[in-house]
């Protein structure tokens, strides 16, 4: 398509109309799709640069520049419910709207996540972006190279010549160009109401990706000016207790004298050397608490090496939080941007504003919940009902006395919740024994009492992957999909483990973003979702209301998800002065303090 402009590029023009306009989707409504280009700092909210927009019901594209887009009080657009806007990727067209104090469009379709939901689980020939999905559809699209050419000349920032104002533009509308061409090629691919509710999370997200997290802005940036001598320094220090390092190198020679010296037991790889993975480590500093700090060492040497949290010079955490980029359909941040990506100290950082706080609101054993519900099994439904499902579920085995508590059997709950977690992940008998450090028969004696105890759900979970296998694909409640691949040989093939957990997981998504649309329209601001949390904040004098309020909504998104079970929910405040809490980073965090002073 040729494009005719009609003005100079200080303000708005059209170009011709598109020949495919004739077949307009979706009827009953007018469609309209756009696409903003912008500059972005790490940490920062993005500067717009411009916009193109086409209207399919006139047929016409529209062109604004920056000048006239920062006067603009208002999208250019219909964004009524009359109307479904189109884009790729909305976390970036969302972005703008924030930063130019635009509502968000009502009806808003995600072609991005809808590729997803069409490819999730196959390999995708060019990944996931507009030209990848371009490819996919077998349109025509520009070259990588060019499309890398044009962004490199965006993200300088200007100032731009006219020539080179002329040429993002008409990059701009390429896309808008490439994207009219792939909604009609994915008409056929888009169950409307469904992709309608996937927009309204991705409208939600983009509002709390602009918000980010308030980060104690002060220790961060004295912490980065030494972090190289720090490390080193907290490396020494925390060493005093293990002697497991030389230098910031960790020897696992050495680790196995500690564990000799201290009467420990470790779990071993098929080769017999130690299992140093950071599971292993999460599972065993459970049963010995003691190896917590070095454990948090170790994370923070292999994660935190260059501090590159990104944040903004308002002192808010802000990251891509990449809605549907995981199979299960949750966000997958960057874990070295994402505040809650590294070692958990690093978490200590999280401080509210003045007179503000902040709640972290999380589901409790959602997970289990959840398979408790969808199975129907009504065991295992009174074990999560009871409040502590795992020292319930040795009492149902009759391990332990009914009148047993966390406290008086913390070996056997600690067993048990092995035993009722791993299930989900699929875990075989001999991967629990090792889990445990305990002889395969105690690892087969714990799943014949999960059999024994939850028969309902072990049909429904036998039935659910046989039918994934069958049908060569699975979905949430919500129509979140996951194609599965036939077996080709021994080596390729589903994964058994991840067609077992994926009901769990990809439920689990779909409750979360429930609950962010719920608590969106309750007014609640929400800062991040965490896997299956979100914070908040609020004025201090409001946010016992709008943590009782998050919790209502995610409680209420369990109810629809889980035809009316409900799963419970935990809360933690933090006030201003104070900063968030992690037990499990505390004593790292007092280190790196004291060497700091």
């Amino acid at each position: 398509m040729k494009t005719k402009v009609l003005r100079e590029p200080s303000g708005q023009f059209k170009t011709r109309p598109p020949s495919q306009d004739s077949k307009i989707p979706f009827p009953g409504f007018r469609i309209v799709t756009y696409d903003f280009e912008y500059v972005s700092v790490e940490g920062e909210r993005p500067n717009p640069v411009c916009l193109v927009w086409h209207d399919w019901e006139s047929g016409e594209t529209h062109q604004i520049w920056r000048d006239e887009l920062l006067g603009m009080n208002r999208p250019p657009f219909d964004i009524s419910d009359r109307t479904i806007c189109f884009t790729y990727y909305y976390g970036a067209e969302g972005s703008c709207h924030q930063v130019l104090g635009w509502d968000a469009p009502v009806n808003v379709i995600d072609c991005f996540v809808e590729f997803r939901n069409r490819t999730n689980g196959l390999k995708v020939p060019c990944g996931n972006s507009l030209l990848g999905a371009m490819i996919f559809y077998g349109l025509p699209t520009m070259t990588g190279e060019k499309k890398s050419s044009m962004r490199d000349l965006i993200m300088s920032g200007g100032p731009w010549s006219l020539k080179e104002k002329k040429a993002i533009l008409k990059y701009c509308e390429a896309d808008v160009k490439a994207l009219n061409d792939l909604v009609l090629a994915m008409a056929f691919d888009i169950d409307q109401p469904i992709a309608l509710y996937r927009g309204a999370y991705s409208v939600c997200l983009s509002k709390i990706e602009d918000r980010g997290i308030p980060i104690d802005k002060e220790n961060l940036d004295k912490i980065r000016e030494v972090w190289p001598e720090l490390l080193k320094k907290l490396t020494v220090e925390v060493d005093r207790e293990y002697g497991c390092f030389e230098g910031s190198v960790f020897k696992q020679n050495l680790f196995a004298e500690y564990l000799n010296r201290n009467g420990m037991d470790w779990p071993r790889t098929d080769t017999g050397k130690l299992n140093l993975a950071d599971d292993t480590f999460r599972w065993k500093a459970i049963q010995y608490p003691q190896l917590e700090e070095l454990r948090e060492l170790r994370s923070t040497l292999s994660q935190t090496r260059n501090l590159k949290i990104a944040v903004g010079t308002d002192g808010r955490n802000r990251c891509m939080l990449s809605p549907f980029a995981s199979k299960t359909g949750r966000n997958q941040p960057s874990n070295a941007k994402f505040i809650f990506g590294p070692a958990k100290w690093v978490r200590f950082l999280i401080k509210p504003e003045k007179d503000m706080a902040l709640a972290y609101v999380d589901y409790s054993q959602q997970e289990f919940g959840i398979a408790a519900a969808l199975s129907g099994d009504k065991a295992m439904q009174e074990a999560y009902n009871s409040g502590d499902p795992y020292i319930t579920f040795a009492k149902q085995s009759g391990a332990v006395p009914d009148d047993a508590t966390p406290e008086s059997h913390p070996k056997e709950r600690a067993q048990f919740k092995t035993c009722a977690l791993g299930t989900l992940f699929g875990l075989g008998s001999d991967g629990m024994a090792r889990k445990l450090n305990q002889p395969v028969e105690t690892g087969r004696q714990l799943l014949r009492h999960h059999h024994n105890c939850y028969q309902d759900f072990w049909k429904w979970s036998h039935d659910t992957v046989a039918t994934a296998i069958l049908r060569q694909e699975m979905q949430t409640v919500m129509g979140w999909k996951m194609k599965v691949p036939p077996r080709i040989n021994a080596q390729e093939g589903p994964n058994m483990r991840s067609l077992a957990n994926f009901p769990m997981q990809g439920n689990g998504s779909e409750m979360l973003r429930v609950a962010v649309i719920n608590a969106h329209h309750l007014g609640v601001e929400i800062c991040a979702t965490v896997h299956d949390a979100l914070l908040i904040q609020a004025p201090i004098h409001l946010i016992d209301k709008a943590a009782l309020d998050t919790q209502q909504a995610m409680e209420a998104a369990s109810e629809l998800i889980l035809k009316g079970f409900r799963l419970k929910t935990d809360t933690e405040v933090v006030k201003w002065p104070d900063r968030y809490f992690d037990e499990r980073g505390a004593g790292m965090w007092s280190k790196i303090m004291n060497l700091l002073e």
